[in-house]
Order: C-alpha cells, then sequence, then structure tokens
C-alpha cells in the first residue's frame, strides 16, 4: 500500500513551523511525524503539502493509496486501524478526518459513501504550535518503546550519575561522561554520535539527536529535544528545538520551539511565565490576531533560518517568523514578522538576497547546499508575509 501525509486543515494554525516545511515534518518527542509512520509502517511516506513546497517535499501517487493527517502521531491501535483500510472505507476521530483509502488524491471526496471507522481511544495530535512543546513528553515516551524495543542500549560510563538507568538508551557512537542523568520522570534517549558533555545536568524525558551535543554545565529539565546536529547550553525546561539549531551558551529557553537553523546568541533569555500569571496568547497567523493557548507557561515559537543577537530578551508567548533577526535591548515585541531585522526600537525588512546569501554559508558550514529549490520557498514565503511588514 502507498501512504500519503496530508497537512490538512491545522496547517496554517502551526506557522511559522509549516511555512518551511509539511506537517509530517514537524519534529515532536525524537521523531518528526514522517519518521514516526514510517518506523511504523515499514515504508517510505511522501506528503500532500502547500504547491509552493511541492518540489522540495514531493508526492508520490499510485493506484491505491491510504492518506493519513499528519497531524496524529501513530500508536499501534490507530496503525492497525490504517492498515486495514479498505476501499470506500476512513477514519474519523469525532468529526476530524484521520485517514483514508483512496484510488486518486482529489481534494474533495464524498465521505457519505464511505463507511466510517471511529476512533475509540485517546490519540495524540498537533494542532497548535503550543501542542509541540506541551505534549512533548508524552510523544518522547511513544517514540523510545517504539525505536528501542528489543534493542539493547550502549554501555553508560561510570563516571556518570544516573537514576533510573533502565530508562536511558545511548546509541552507537554517542559519548557521555561526568553527566548527571535522571530518568525517574522520563526517558533518556542519546542519539548516534551525540555528545553530551562534562557536568551537564539532565532530567527526563530527554531526546538528544543524532550527532547533537549538550555543552558543558547545560541544565536540561524535561520534557526537551534536541534535533539532530543541534548544539545547546545554558538552562533549557520543555522545549524543543529542530535539527541544525544552536543555541550554544548561557541564558534561558523554557516552554519554546526553535526551528531548524537558528542561532541564539550568548545569554539570549525568554519569559515563559506572565507577571500576572495569565493565560497566555500567541500570534496566530490563520486568525490573524493572538489566540488563546489555554498554558500559564508559554514561550517563544521561532521559525526556520531565525537568529538573534546576544543578551535578546523574549517576552512571553513571543512568535517569531521564518528568518527574522532580532538582536538589541528591551523587548521587542511578540509577534515579529519574517524577514524582519531589528529589535525593539523597530523593524526593517531583511531582504531577500541577503538572507539567500547568509542561508548558503550557514549550509555549506554543514557541508549541505542551499538549492534553488529552497530559494523558491524563500522567495515565496517573503512575498506572502509582506503584509506583516511595516516597510
Amino acid at each position: 500500500m502507498n501512504y500519503i501525509l496530508f497537512d490538512g486543515p491545522s496547517r496554517n494554525n502551526l506557522l511559522p513551523f509549516t511555512f518551511t516545511r509539511p506537517v509530517a515534518d514537524i519534529r515532536i518527542g525524537i521523531l518528526t511525524i514522517r519518521e514516526k509512520w514510517e518506523t511504523y509502517l515499514g515504508t517510505t511516506i511522501t506528503t500532500v503539502t502547500e504547491d509552493y513546497l511541492a518540489d522540495k517535499y514531493p508526492m508520490v501517487e499510485m493506484d491505491e493509496n491510504v492518506m493519513i493527517n499528519a497531524s496524529y502521531l501513530p500508536k499501534e491501535t490507530l496503525v492497525k486501524l490504517v492498515e486495514n483500510l479498505k476501499e470506500n472505507q476512513a477514519i474519523f476521530d469525532g468529526e476530524n478526518l484521520v485517514a483514508f483509502y483512496t484510488k486518486s488524491t482529489q481534494d474533495h471526496i464524498n465521505f457519505d459513501a464511505y463507511e466510517i471507522i471511529e476512533i475509540n481511544e485517546a490519540v495524540l495530535k498537533v494542532e497548535h504550535t503550543w501542542d509541540i512543546f506541551s505534549k512533548n513528553g508524552e510523544a518522547i515516551k511513544e517514540d523510545f518503546n517504539l525505536i528501542t524495543k528489543n534493542r539493547k542500549s550502549q554501555p553508560i560510563s561510570p563516571t556518570n550519575n544516573v537514576i533510573a538507568p533502565e530508562h536511558v538508551f545511548i546509541e552507537a557512537g554517542a559519548t557521555l561522561e561526568y553527566a548527571t542523568l535522571n530518568a525517574s520522570l522520563g526517558p533518556i534517549y542519546i542519539g548516534k554520535d551525540a555528545v553530551v558533555m562534562e557536568g551537564a545536568l539532565i532530567r527526563g524525558p530527554l531526546a538528544l539527536g543524532d550527532r547533537a551535543a549538550i555543552k558543558l554545565g547545560t541544565k536540561i529539565y524535561g520534557p526537551t529535544t534536541i534535533g539532530p546536529c543541534s548544539r545547546v547550553g545554558g538552562e533549557i525546561k520543555n522545549s524543543v528545538i529542530f535539527q541544525n539549531s544552536n543555541k550554544g551558551h548561557e541564558g534561558y529557553l523554557g516552554n519554546s520551539v526553535v526551528g531548524e537553523w537558528c542561532n541564539l546568541g550568548a545569554d539570549t533569555n525568554n519569559s515563559n511565565l506572565k507577571n500576572n500569571y495569565a493565560e497566555v496568547r500567541l500570534w496566530n497567523y490563520e486568525t490573524e490576531g493572538f489566540a488563546k493557548t489555554g498554558l500559564q507557561f508559554c514561550g517563544l515559537m521561532m521559525g526556520d533560518h531565525s537568529k538573534c543577537g546576544i543578551n535578546t530578551m523574549f517576552n512571553t508567548g513571543t512568535v517569531v517568523g521564518v528568518n527574522a533577526n532580532v538582536y538589541g535591548s528591551g523587548f521587542p515585541r511578540n509577534f515579529i514578522p519574517s524577514f524582519s531585522w531589528g529589535g525593539s526600537a523597530g523593524f526593517t525588512t531583511y531582504l531577500l538576497p541577503k538572507a539567500v546569501e547568509v542561508a548558503k554559508v550557514v549550509l555549506s558550514r554543514k557541508k549541505l547546499e542551499f538549492s534553488k529549490k529552497d530559494e523558491a520557498i524563500f522567495e515565496h514565503i517573503f512575498e506572502e508575509t509582506k503584509k506583516y511588514r511595516k516597510n
């Protein structure tokens, strides 16, 4: 069977992270949503996404397809329902479409002619940006069980202080010395060739991706995910950092999500709690206003390729778009549009040619190419988000 993940109605609520990727490529837990489904189903899965992303993330359609809403994270019972789908059958979670069998990928299908299969248990779903960190603990535990089942961890060096070592899994090539790991509150996963430097203090759940690094003396409170090839230091609590990003120095990051190719300058701090302890509101691209999160703790949402200078301060519930550069003293506003350059004193437009030039340099440092497809995505986002910039 050919499986295809589609963005679904939550795509706009997951901006700015879905400006640059399908919903399926959001990382929550140890794996991305696509990687979770591929691991369960044992096959490569493609996506249906926005037209401007389709060249980089193409869809493969066959004679028979099962379409899966990428907002839904897999678990064994849901995967079995998906695997057993037959022609004219669809899975619903209440009024929400989860998956369906089709011989075409047309946008509009009459489900009145379908047999409806209802989900009868709780499922994990990513509908809003803040779900990425607030549901990360459960996602780490699900992924940990999935990818470590019937496998044996590399031995833990005796130089480390470890609580609940049975819930620690270390992949081949990882190095971990003179650190403290407490896995009593949730599992700790250390990916291939990852590094945990001396003096790190880690309380799970934690997912450290392949070739990622936790620097000297770092303090991490779970549930936290550090994506592949990312580097972190300072203090982090209940946050998700996608791959190839850096928070390499002192400073606090809490209840936050940081995209790919981001860099947080030394001593960058974010607030995750309002002084009056009120519910945090976040900018929502779907409504173009500030949406209730239902959360008392909510910090920074930063899109891909955005960066901030040393000593930057982010207020509670700040949303930063794609390719923004934030610097200077004081708190900048809590919605910073894509391709903005500045800080609390105001912003100017970060010109597209310069942004492309910098992205090429950044990727080349990891021996990767910023392709024409990537450049076309930048161009689309630059034009789409122009209305949010004042100049």
